[in-house]
């Protein structure tokens, strides 16, 4: 079938895990652009959050209802998220942000009573592998390369925060030492290391097949 039918398989499982009434966010990437028709077909009253500009706009255009995340009027919880993975280990820890928006997608996802992730079966890893997604502070920047080690900046426009996008490049053994270490380098906005206890479900298309794996 392949990797985008794979994608499309999942991510219209996913769709109908949604009920009407929900708050629901919306993630980033080529699997979430098979979701947000699939939502929208099923004629559901939603209230939608996006996590980039990008999937805002896409939704926007199928008659999708998104309301801002910003400030302190904005919605306080979500029923569910659902989202894409780079990669996605058998311990359950995630790679995210080969979009660049790992800030904003996991704030949704830390949101959300439910957040479910979708993915094609090549996205299945034993371990989590280089690179991992960084958003980096433009203040002091430099001084923050010089400590995080091995990290390449990328050829793209900043977040819509107005982070640094970039990648650690450098092998790891252990996804929650590198988050907590990440985690506590004030040059650091936010990294693509997303722990199991983060994720409820991984709806994961393999073949015609699809399987709803539980996490946390």
């Amino acid at each position: 079938m392949g990797s985008a039918g794979e994608k499309r398989l999942a991510a219209e499982a996913a769709a109908q895990l949604v009920d009407d009434g929900m708050a629901v966010g919306l993630g980033t990437g080529s699997t979430v652009a098979f979701l947000l028709p699939a939502l929208a077909r099923r004629g559901l009253d939603l209230r939608c959050v996006a996590t980039s500009p990008a999937t805002e706009a896409a939704a926007h255009a199928l008659g999708l209802a998104v309301e801002c995340f910003m400030g302190p009027d904005a919605l306080p919880r979500l029923d569910i998220a659902i989202d894409g993975a780079d990669q996605v280990a058998a311990d359950g820890w995630l790679v995210k942000g080969g979009g660049g928006a790992h800030t904003r997608e996991k704030a949704v996802a830390a949101a959300a009573e439910r957040f479910v992730v979708i993915v094609s079966s090549d996205k299945l890893v034993d371990s989590l592998v280089p690179p991992v997604p960084l958003e980096l502070r433009p203040f002091g920047l430099a001084a923050a390369l010089r400590r995080l080690g091995q990290i390449s900046l990328r050829d793209a426009p900043a977040s819509p925060d107005g982070g640094v996008i970039a990648d650690l490049t450098e092998p790891f053994a252990d996804p929650h030492e590198l988050a907590a270490r990440l985690a506590a380098d004030p040059g650091v906005v936010e990294h693509g290391l997303f722990p199991p206890a983060l994720v409820s479900e991984v709806v994961v298309a393999t073949g015609a097949e699809v399987e709803i794996r539980r996490i946390g």
